[in-house]
């Protein structure tokens, strides 16, 4: 869908790399064996997005490390753009809207990591979450994105116990009190 507005495939693959995820960065050459790309075709993109002050260059040692400036007035829209057009947003808000006393979901995986993928994984973290419900929710979904979704549930101690010594690749969380 996005090949319809964006004529750069190149670019594309920019925008979900450093614009899915703000954390997200990356280096020319590591974009180019990514995208398997020519290091031409990434250069030219990414000066592109710097000239038009889409990205931030951290400076690491002889390299260089983009990032989404995300003080851009765009960013938003951007985001929110990509996240619609992989399903996201309707994911999130069908499957987390009533299985029980969810704390927050987090997207993780490939998309996380601002890559593009037929399949989208989440972590779910709560207390005594319906499975039967989300199973029910997750298929509807599927066909609404046209995606494959797994899940994985946590207790909130579960995940943090997982996450200890991983890298955080999550990038959207649902904060929710916890009834008492």
């Amino acid at each position: 869908m996005l090949e319809l507005l964006i004529t750069s495939k190149t670019r594309i693959k920019i925008l979900y790399r450093l614009f899915l995820n703000t954390e997200n960065t990356g280096y020319l050459r590591e974009m180019e064996k990514e995208f398997n790309e020519s290091s031409n075709s990434v250069r030219l993109e990414l000066n592109r997005m710097m000239k038009a002050g889409m990205l931030v260059p951290i400076p690491d040692k002889n390299k260089i490390k983009y990032k989404a400036n995300t003080n851009h007035p765009l960013f938003d829209d951007i985001n929110r753009l990509l996240q619609k057009i992989i399903g996201i947003d309707q994911l999130i808000e069908t499957v987390t809207s009533r299985i029980g006393n969810l704390e927050s979901a987090y997207l993780t995986g490939d998309f996380a990591s601002g890559r593009d993928s037929d399949t989208i994984e989440l972590a779910l973290v709560g207390y005594d979450l319906d499975r039967k419900y989300i199973d029910k929710l997750i298929e509807k979904a599927e066909k609404i994105i046209k995606r494959k979704i797994v899940y994985l549930i946590f207790t909130p101690e579960q995940l943090a116990y997982f996450l200890k010594g991983h890298d955080k690749l999550l990038i959207w969380e649902k904060e929710k009190k916890r009834k008492k």
